[in-house]
């Protein structure tokens, strides 16, 4: 899981790591309309533009820009508003408007005419505008509180790893930190207009983002916002012993007068909800709700295939998967003794990262050196944080690779490996790397895939299985094996949203597959709901992974090799899946 800061209601941000918009910042954007540029548009006036798009969307929320620039002076950012943003549920008819507008200015400008990497920007952004706008009529059905990609879960993390570059960064923090109520008290507003339109969470969900405030809140003299802070100013060479006493102390009284309470009242506000729900299953048991998860799916994964078209893949792959371990289990039939005796030479992140670094360059272009650090996830956010994730670093400073491990979801052996090599290498830090090296509009950063970031992730974690040093068997049977699992999530995501699986469908399908365990079900079940589309774009986006290799290997026969296609994807960055097969002609020259 690659993350960054929640963006789909507070402007137009890139919507991969986890978050993007829906509500638009409409005074922010008001003056694009006029600088963008007239008549036919030349190669510098439509540069200019994106640059002047990206200015705008980037300074829109304090924490989008400073996950997006370590210096947003040297972007000509030096006049800004310290705030999370705006959360409302009524923008739609300012929202619209501002995308018609964007969509008109774009085709003032002859495409033909402009560079293939300004053509990719241009079909990308007029991709997202067209997606936007159909999506308008569905600001509802978002969920904005949700316990593993959910701004209450995200938020705390984020916060403490929010870099220190210079003493405005500090106290541009502190102000941020300060908005902290007057933002759940926002997203409490929307929260009650869901309510009205009878479009509010499960109760199982209440409950679940209920205890996890409770549990960010209940050491507040401890809390881990208090010593992360103390850390970084105690490491910052610009400030004094005695400036950096004076933010330890604001930073303390601001976290336990604002932080806390913001988290407790969140936590009581919405349980006072509790009840309100009118579903308790997927989408489509809303009234519009098939609809909207047909958009989502789509959203998401960054594939135009249709749910009924996910759905027969997902089996396809699934059906093949299952074969391939059969013919495994039968040519070796000692292969499920060696996977519980097989050891790796090391446990230890940072020599397992450097192991995939170099290990990946027979297959992968080789990366730029860049540092990174492997973090543990703190104790009160383990339960509701995936097993690994990794903060991306702003475009303008690549140093800043951060990867964390959550310790209490077990990761071990080849599941440690893999893991590392989804957040790592060839997985989130290095695509991240390359694409920030590969001389990129910086307004690229805003505007992608949610399903092409997870999917690549997903894509190389799968390759990284023979990497390890274990036999080819075992390599394989945990491979094709990890791959049938996700494809059940899948499934299960795609029939409880658009087909109305109930429960006890739900543990008929597992059960055909030998997932027996109803509890464990249950807990699947409740996370699918409250997360639509979740897994989809991890297993849609590594089938669309695949089915571009397919079609490249087609294309190219003879002089096809993976490093050619994996580098031309690194040049071409993130982008819809549609996109990127249709502009892979222009790169594959350059691999």
């Amino acid at each position: 899981m690659e993350k960054k800061f929640f963006r789909k209601w507070f402007g137009l941000q890139k919507k991969n790591k986890k978050w993007k918009v829906r509500l638009l910042l409409f005074a922010a954007l008001l003056f694009l309309q006029a600088g963008c540029g007239g008549g036919q548009g030349s190669q510098e006036e439509f540069s200019e533009y994106l640059s002047q798009i990206f200015k705008s969307e980037v300074a829109a929320s304090t924490l989008n820009m400073h996950y997006s620039l370590a210096h947003p002076e040297n972007y000509g950012i030096t006049n800004y508003k310290v705030t999370y943003g705006t959360v409302s549920a009524d923008r739609g008819k300012e929202t619209a408007a501002i995308l018609e507008n964007w969509k008109s200015s774009l085709k003032k400008f002859n495409k033909k005419s402009l560079t293939v990497p300004q053509q990719m920007s241009y079909d990308i952004i007029m991709d997202y505008i067209n997606r936007e706008l159909q999506a308008n009529k569905y600001g509802l059905y978002q969920e904005i509180l949700k316990p593993s990609t959910g701004i209450q879960s995200q938020l705390p993390v984020l916060l403490a790893e929010y870099v220190f570059y210079d003493k405005k960064d500090v106290e541009d923090y502190l102000k941020l930190l300060s908005c902290t109520p007057e933002l759940f008290q926002q997203i409490m507003e929307v929260e009650k207009v869901k309510v009205k339109y009878g479009l509010f969470m499960a109760d199982f969900a209440v409950d679940d983002i209920v205890a996890q405030c409770n549990n960010f809140t209940q050491d507040a003299e401890n809390n881990y916002l208090l010593s992360t802070f103390d850390d970084r100013v105690d490491k910052a060479s610009f400030l004094t012993p005695e400036q950096a006493g004076q933010y330890k102390m604001q930073n303390r009284k601001i976290v336990a007068e604002d932080i806390i309470p913001a988290y407790q009242k969140l936590a009581k506000d919405l349980a006072a909800l509790k009840g309100s729900g009118k579903n308790s299953g997927g989408l489509c048991g809303l009234k519009g709700g098939e609809a909207y998860y047909e958009y989502l799916v789509q959203d998401t994964t960054g594939s135009r295939l249709s749910v009924e078209e996910m759905q027969e893949q997902t089996k396809a792959q699934r059906k093949q998967d299952l074969e391939d371990l059969a013919n495994i289990a039968k040519e070796h039939p000692d292969v499920g003794q060696k996977c519980r005796a097989y050891q790796l030479p090391t446990e230890d992140p940072e020599l397992v990262l450097k192991e995939l670094q170099s290990k990946m360059q027979q297959d992968f272009p080789a990366p730029p050196e860049v540092p990174f650090t492997v973090k543990e996830v703190h104790p009160s956010l383990e339960e509701y944080t995936a097993p690994a994730f990794y903060l991306t670093p702003p475009i303008d400073d690549i140093s800043q690779n951060c990867i964390y491990i959550n310790k209490s979801k077990g990761d071990v052996k080849m599941q440690l490996y893999t893991t590392l090599a989804h957040e790592g290498f060839p997985g989130h830090l290095y695509q991240n790397v390359m694409e920030r090296s590969c001389g990129l509009e910086p307004v690229r950063n805003l505007f992608g895939s949610s399903g092409y970031v997870e999917g690549w992730a997903t894509y190389v974690e799968m390759q990284s299985y023979y990497y390890a040093d274990v036999d080819w068997d075992v390599a394989a049977f945990l491979q094709k094996n990890q791959s049938a699992l996700l494809s059940l999530y899948a499934s299960a995501d795609l029939g409880i949203h658009h087909d109305g699986w109930t429960l006890r469908d739900t543990i008929d399908f597992f059960a055909a597959y030998q997932i027996t365990d109803k509890q464990v079900v249950q807990q699947i079940y409740q996370l699918i709901v409250e997360e639509p589309a979740h897994y989809l774009k991890y297993y849609i986006g590594y089938l669309e992974f695949l089915n571009l290799k397919e079609y490249a290997a087609a294309k190219y026969k003879d002089s096809y090799s993976d490093y050619k296609f994996h580098s031309a994807l690194m040049k071409m960055g993130n982008a819809p899946f549609y996109i990127l097969k249709k502009y892979l002609p222009e790169y594959w020259g350059q691999a």
